[in-house]
């Protein structure tokens, strides 16, 4: 059996449990896939978008809707080092990806102060944005995961002041007509972690030529959360998954105020 042909049935079979049934919770839940969609599967490199191409593969192969996949890697300014592990890794898994070019790196380098990864991140967006909509794609497909989701909540209630979720879709404010979809909202980095040490799989960690200088290396707001987390996921399992349930069991009635689009409501309107 091909490597990569054994590495597809470990998600159907293996992980089905852990990654694939949690995998088509999140598209089924939230309707992230559906006819004629044409999707951009965005390849940072890492574990996480890696998989997610895998399973939308799997999904295309034994599902009931008829879409098509594109897989895309963005090189923002990878050294070559870098760039050669994603093709080796995208030939071993069998993601036929395409690669275009963005000055992202340079031009945060040489016009940011202090942590990078703000503009970086929206830089990034945009051109992946612009480049699916080039190439007639309808939706973006990222892998963020449910611990992203999780840690995301807690960073914007500790550092950002308010409650704040990563959805599980969104439509683009600026690319009419593109949506942007995360299929593995229910999937736990764990189970992405264990699937790729089963076969031995090495991936980018970190390419980012200025992360020697960025607060995500040590001390980080994400990183300190992602500590936090383990703490509290030893003292209890549950929280995590409580923490998620959470967000779709919002109580209006107990909550000081809330935010719709621009406008501000308070609990004393109806009071």
């Amino acid at each position: 059996m091909d490597d990569y042909r054994e590495i597809e049935r470990s998600i159907i079979k293996t992980y089905r449990k852990s990654i694939w049934s949690k995998f088509i919770k999140g598209i089924n839940a939230f309707n992230l896939v559906e006819d004629n969609d044409s999707i951009m599967v965005c390849i940072s490199g890492g574990k996480d978008s890696f998989l997610l191409s895998k399973c939308l593969q799997e999904l295309k192969k034994h599902g009931k809707k008829k879409f098509s996949l594109k897989f895309v890697v963005m090189n923002p300014g990878y050294d070559d080092k870098t760039l050669e592990l994603i093709k080796e890794n995208a030939k071993r898994l069998n993601v036929p990806i395409e690669i275009f070019e963005s000055p992202i790196f340079e031009v945060v380098k040489k016009t940011t102060k202090g942590s990078p990864c703000y503009l970086c991140a929206r830089m990034r967006r945009g051109y992946l944005y612009d480049y699916a909509q080039k190439n007639g794609c309808n939706k973006i497909a990222l892998g963020h995961h449910f611990d992203d989701v999780v840690e995301t909540v807690l960073l914007s209630m500790f550092y950002g002041a308010e409650l704040k979720i990563m959805m599980p879709k969104l439509h683009s404010d600026n690319f009419p007509g593109l949506e942007l979809i995360r299929p593995l909202y229910y999937v736990e980095e764990n189970a992405i972690k264990m699937w790729k040490d089963k076969f031995a799989l090495e991936f980018v960690h970190e390419a980012c030529p200025l992360f020697g200088d960025c607060s995500f290396k040590s001390g980080g707001k994400r990183n300190e959360v992602k500590e936090l987390m383990k703490v509290l996921r030893n003292n209890n399992p549950e929280i995590p998954a409580n923490i998620m349930k959470s967000l779709d069991n919002v109580n209006l009635a107990c909550v000081l105020g809330y935010k719709n689009e621009k406008e501000y409501h308070s609990f004393l309107d109806n009071y």
